[in-house]
């Protein structure tokens, strides 16, 4: 956490846990159930907090599926996504899967800092 700028406390620590333990996406509501689960004494104000902290110094990744669902991924290499918006589980898809094309002419003087694809299913 440190090399990231980020003070370490118990608090932070136990939500890096549960964050860092595989890859996965989650809520900050599903967090919360878990840390309440292992019987961590952390507040939703913390969770919340702390995911986003994680977030601007490019621990996690925002996914924001829709307006009201954001999920924080603890995979940061380069993917995509698909949501299931029938079951609310979010998946991994390769960059290989996914054909971007041709992007739009970039105004004068700027990058691509990165292409985030979200694909939504719903059971037919």
């Amino acid at each position: 956490m440190r090399d990231h700028g980020i003070t370490p406390t118990q608090q932070r620590l136990d939500i890096a846990e549960l964050l860092f333990e595989r890859p996965q996406h989650v809520s900050a509501e599903q967090l919360l159930a878990l840390a309440s689960e292992r019987r961590y004494r952390v507040s939703k104000a913390t969770v919340y907090n702390t995911l986003g902290l994680f977030a601007e110094k490019g621990l996690v990744r925002e996914v924001v599926v829709d307006p009201a669902k954001l999920f924080y991924d603890s995979n940061l290499t380069p993917h995509h996504h698909m949501y299931h918006l029938d079951t609310g589980h979010l998946e991994d898809l390769a960059l290989e899967h996914v054909d971007i094309g041709n992007l739009p002419d970039l105004p004068e003087g700027t990058q691509v800092e990165g292409v985030d694809v979200i694909v939504r299913v719903r059971q037919g």
